[in-house]
């Protein structure tokens, strides 16, 4: 019997950014939730931390992927200390993966405040009244700051709060994996160089290789 989802191609592609694009389209047609990802840091002590996250954008020209969070919290100062993250994008109902690793730059501001414009604004009160990752003492409490600013923003525009924005990872690292009958997966694994340009990276040519799964 053939497999629901087909392996990689035979030939692997020089390039798996183009590739990476089309899994997150046929992803966003199949699963809820699909631009959630796994998001690895490691802090100043050496210790890896992970969550989830959401992917707000995806150049598949730079193979850069976009997540937005307060930079105060936990995970913006692990990428303070240290800005490089790797990524996980699980997709079981299609059975496909995707990991990506690299250095990580901030998004520019320019760019977060359209982001921030596009929320809700039931999300941008939370986001201002939420100094994330510290303690709290009660969740009414957190209800009550999310209150203040709604009513101190008197029915208008919220600012986004200067700790808040966006990371841009850039793929120096990306691997594709496809479940197949039998345990007999498919997987393979890119790598290129990236040269600092601007504010972020110039990727050179990639190299490609299949695993043994």
């Amino acid at each position: 019997m053939a497999p629901a989802i087909p392996p990689l191609p035979d030939t692997l592609p020089a390039d798996p950014l183009p590739l990476v694009a089309v899994w997150l389209a046929e992803a966003a047609r199949a699963v809820r939730n699909s631009t959630a990802m796994t998001l690895a840091t490691v802090g100043a002590d050496g210790r890896p931390a992970a969550r989830m996250v959401i992917c707000r954008g995806f150049d598949a020209a730079k193979g850069a992927f976009v997540f937005y969070t307060d930079r105060d919290s936990d995970k913006g100062a692990e990428l303070a200390a240290r800005p490089w993250a790797a990524l996980v994008f699980h997709w079981d109902a299609v059975e496909r993966q995707v990991r990506v690793a690299g250095p990580v730059t901030d998004v520019p501001d320019a760019e977060s405040d359209a982001y921030w414009a596009s929320r809700p604004p039931d999300a941008r009160a939370a986001a201002a009244a939420s100094d994330q990752s510290r303690p709290l003492a009660s969740r009414a409490a957190l209800l009550a700051a999310i209150a203040t600013v709604n009513a101190r923003a008197q029915g208008g525009e919220i600012a986004r709060p200067k700790r808040w924005g966006g990371y841009r990872v850039w793929a120096e690292r990306l691997e594709l994996w496809v479940g197949q009958p039998g345990r007999a997966h498919d997987r393979a694994r890119w790598t290129r160089p990236l040269t600092r340009e601007g504010d972020g990276f110039a990727g050179g040519a990639w190299s490609g290789t299949r695993l043994m799964p």
